[in-house]
């Protein structure tokens, strides 16, 4: 059995080989590899599990059209559409949002480039330093998760100012400065709509900075071999305010709604929107942070850009906490009050397979 640990396995010394070639997951599959390094093998009872959770699902996650917003009417049907969804599902895919087409497949097109380009060239990227604002890697928790992940990842934060488009890949530099515009505006009517959908002003989210700071983290799932071994993404939820998410025509991500997983399927033109773990908190658990995965594929490249909207840096020496004007007698406060910067430290000192910071300030 391939998820067997054997006497002789030395897991540290396989994580630091693989890590070793800067190459990659992809660099696995361009050699040949017929079977997945027990590395990326999920443990046998995980594998098991996924078993019993096969059935057929009927429904879908909820879909959102955002065209005609500028209307009165519309927008408080688009509002309480976003307000559903966040409650029920803590996902949703929102079509007709102003970003071109172009936009979106020059940016896949940028990402499968950029993966797909001479090693040598992508190797000067690679980096596990996490204060540099663009790296390469492969798994942010390598060495600190049970299982890797069947994916490589290109990061470009920029939580305290926009990086620098000269630092960024010559690749993919030019698709990708676009695509950023584009997020932050639809981010900001996104916060707008959840505001209202809160029953707060429009301005609310945005003006406690939760537009500010947010992160590219481009996603690139080879072809796996054995897809029923590993996964493309572990399931975790997200820990940050709110994701968007591109992917280009591959399915694979899930969602865990009612203890079974639903699919995302790919929407041409469609973006996922998915609550993270501080809106959560923020809307005192009347928004979903829910978890979710990606499955891995025997067809590839699988390609997706989430940009993660965490909050300015400038936030992390303030108290957060539920929205004042979400508390009352009857729905008293679920979380205390704690600082970003120690939640953060805690996200960055686990992996994916652990406790989610937010439940350390549950009350």
């Amino acid at each position: 059995m391939a998820s067997e640990t054997s006497v002789d396995y030395d897991r540290t010394k396989e994580l630091k080989e693989f890590d070793d070639t800067k190459a990659g997951v992809k660099g696995l599959v361009d050699a040949g590899i017929l079977n997945i390094p027990k590395i990326f093998v999920r443990p046998a009872e995980e594998l098991d599990a996924d078993e019993l959770n096969t059935g057929q699902k009927s429904i879908e996650v909820p879909i959102i059209d955002l065209s005609d917003i500028g209307d009165e009417n519309r927008r408080k049907e688009i509002v309480n559409e976003v307000r559903v969804a966040s409650e029920e599902w803590g996902f949703f895919q929102v079509i007709n949002h102003g970003i071109p087409l172009s936009v979106l497949d020059e940016m896949i097109e940028g990402i499968r480039l950029f993966n797909e380009q001479d090693l040598e060239q992508k190797k000067e990227f690679y980096s596990r330093d996490r204060a540099k604002k663009v790296k390469f890697s492969s798994n942010f928790d390598l060495f600190t998760s049970k299982t890797a992940d069947w994916r490589d990842t290109l990061t470009l934060s920029f939580l305290d100012s926009d990086p620098d488009p000269s630092d960024m890949p010559q690749i993919c530099r030019r698709s990708t400065v676009e695509y950023i515009k584009h997020m932050k505006r639809l981010g900001e009517t996104l916060f707008e709509l959840l505001s209202e959908a809160l029953g707060l002003r429009p301005d609310h989210l945005g003006s406690i900075g939760c537009c500010n700071g947010s992160s590219l983290h481009s996603h690139y799932y080879p072809p796996c071999p054995q897809p029923e071994l590993t996964l493309g993404v572990r399931k975790h939820a997200d820990p940050g305010i709110l994701t968007l998410l591109l992917q280009n025509n591959i399915s694979g991500l899930q969602v865990l709604h009612d203890d079974q997983w639903f699919d995302a399927s790919p929407t041409r033109g469609g973006l996922v929107v998915n609550i993270g773990d501080l809106l959560q908190v923020l809307s005192n658990d009347k928004f979903k942070s829910v978890k979710h995965r990606a499955i891995a594929n025997h067809a590839g490249p699988r390609i997706t850009v989430p940009c993660f909207f965490s909050g300015h840096a400038t936030l992390l020496e303030q108290p957060f906490g539920p929205i004042k004007e979400l508390i009352s007698e009857v729905n008293p406060p679920r979380y205390k009050e704690f600082l970003l910067k120690d939640y953060v430290t805690k996200f960055l000192s686990s992996s994916l397979d652990n406790k989610p910071p937010i439940d350390y300030y549950r009350l």
